[in-house]
């Protein structure tokens, strides 16, 4: 989550401020305090319902996510191209490698593995087989897991020109859609499985590629001469995840289940608005982790990062709390789920407004106080 990123350890020193991208740590802030909202508030009954995660549209919580992948992609190049300069192919490729590695493992720890055995005799009567089965299906595919394995899926080719990438990135999508209709959707999308599931990684892609072209234009052109195909892009793939959410239209029609009159009957909702249809793979969906909603989400990803270009590189924009939420991400990540977990079982969700909003407020205080603490001591957890 950091430009400077290295196998997780702790750097008791600021990195200079003409190594980093303003923008880039702008816009990181911004979703990490975008995700404190929806991870304490997305469940209350008060909070709008585009604000919570539904696992058949993409609502505005569920752009949040492909948002770390952009940053994340956007970081990985940049680090990684200054790494092939500084200390050639081997070691640079194998810190990608144990960095990515380090961060699986880390989330497998925090989130924890699936199931357990009370007796000894249980333990024995599952076997490898059945531990494997049973301990890796669901809990650990979270945030940080799925980054260090779509680091490393995608390490062959993240210093590669950018036809690669976008070949790798097209095929990585194919594949996943293809195992989506075999049997990857019904097997978990349909709600037994988080954020894309053990395949995941194929539709992360998307938006971890994403950042990496975002990277490229920034450097070669300069944040003013980049903005334009910033936002051409942009809405070129939300326009490509919104057709291929139309697919699903196309099936209802071609069963003879029309929802509606002409052209309308062909298309879907917008995002962020409920479906009308029975959802499929080729809906929007986080829980699949579906090829329409990483292209969308990476799309929308590129425009919210052009608004913050226009913002801090072209402007003069700086907000203290994205810089300290968005130069310390895996710290800010990390602190933010005991606070969680110390604050919410006091605040209920039946909540009303006021209540809701003041446990938040105290949650979010106590997250930023903690991660100000570490930057006013030039602290940082890297990636």
């Amino acid at each position: 989550m950091t430009e400077e990123g290295s196998a997780a350890r702790i750097v008791k020193t600021a990195p200079p401020s003409h190594q980093r991208v303003v923008s880039l740590d702008q816009f990181r802030g911004y979703t990490v305090a975008g995700m404190f909202f929806v991870n304490f508030l997305g469940g209350f009954a008060v909070i709008p319902a585009v604000f919570q995660h539904h696992g058949a549209y993409c609502s505005l919580a569920d752009t949040i996510m492909p948002q770390f992948f952009f940053a994340v992609g956007f970081a990985y190049r940049l680090t990684f191209l200054r790494g092939l300069e500084k200390n050639g192919i081997g070691k640079t490729y194998r810190h990608a490698l144990t960095r990515n590695l380090g961060l699986i493992l880390l989330g497998i720890i925090l989130y924890h593995l699936d199931g357990g055995a009370g007796h000894f005799a249980q333990l024995k009567e599952l076997g490898v087989s059945g531990f494997l089965r049973t301990a890796f299906r669901k809990e650990i595919y979270q945030a940080l897991v799925h980054i260090g394995l779509t680091g490393l899926w995608i390490l062959p080719v993240i210093a590669l020109a950018p036809w690669a990438r976008i070949t790798f990135m097209t095929a990585s999508a194919g594949i996943h859609i293809a195992l989506s209709y075999w049997f990857y959707f019904d097997w978990g999308g349909r709600g037994g499985m988080i954020d894309g599931g053990p395949l995941g990684f194929l539709s992360w892609t998307i938006p971890m590629i994403t950042g990496s072209f975002a990277y490229d234009l920034m450097f070669s052109r300069g944040p003013r001469k980049a903005l334009a195909p910033i936002i051409a892009w942009a809405v070129v793939l939300m326009g490509i995840g919104y057709g291929i959410a139309c697919l699903n239209a196309v099936s209802h029609v071609l069963h003879g289940d029309v929802g509606g009159e002409g052209i309308r009957r062909w298309l879907v909702e917008l995002p962020l608005v409920p479906p009308t249809q029975p959802t499929d793979m080729w809906n929007m969906n986080l829980t699949a982790g579906s090829v329409s909603y990483m292209t969308f989400g990476a799309g929308f990803s590129l425009f919210l990062y052009a608004v913050f270009v226009i913002l801090c590189d072209i402007g003069s924009f700086r907000l203290g709390i994205f810089r300290t939420f968005g130069s310390n991400a895996l710290a800010a990540y990390l602190i933010h789920d005991p606070v969680l977990l110390a604050v919410s079982p006091w605040v209920p969700h039946d909540s009303p407004l006021w209540y809701a909003a003041l446990g938040f407020g105290i949650f979010f205080g106590l997250t930023w106080f903690f991660a100000r603490y570490l930057e006013r001591r030039g602290i940082y957890l890297r990636l």
